[in-house]
């Protein structure tokens, strides 16, 4: 037992553990991604608006197909979706499979580490 205690105390050290939480993903590597995957239809920051896609400030929480400024299909608005963490990566990665019906004219990203990074991107409107 004190073997074992000893083995696991050896381990957590070994793999630098420093006992805070680290936010997944890099938002400057999100930004850059944004920029080129989702800013032709998407804005974010002080400034955004509604424009071909909605905008995104505070999009982690929000209900889907709920700000003023943007015209959702009735598959968005009816989704029953909460933009949580989670089913903002399942979105990003397949629209279609999230929400049925969607406008969205976009084919997904599988790379984890890229949705990790949007998402990071994004967390960092939620004040907005």
């Amino acid at each position: 037992m004190k073997q074992t205690a000893l083995l696991s105390l050896a381990l957590i050290l070994a793999t630098g553990f420093t006992g805070t939480a680290v936010a997944a993903g890099d938002a400057e590597a999100g930004a850059r991604l944004f920029s080129k995957t989702c800013g032709g239809c998407h804005s974010i920051g002080e400034n955004a608006r509604g424009g071909f896609g909605p905008q995104l400030n505070g999009i982690i929480g929000r209900p889907a197909g709920t700000t003023a400024d943007y015209q959702y299909s009735e598959a968005m608005k009816n989704s029953g979706v909460v933009w949580t963490r989670d089913k903002l990566a399942a979105y990003i990665e397949a629209p279609k499979k999230v929400v049925s019906g969607t406008r969205m004219i976009f084919w997904g990203i599988s790379d984890p580490e890229k949705i990790d990074n949007l998402l990071a991107y994004l967390e960092t409107f939620q004040g907005q």
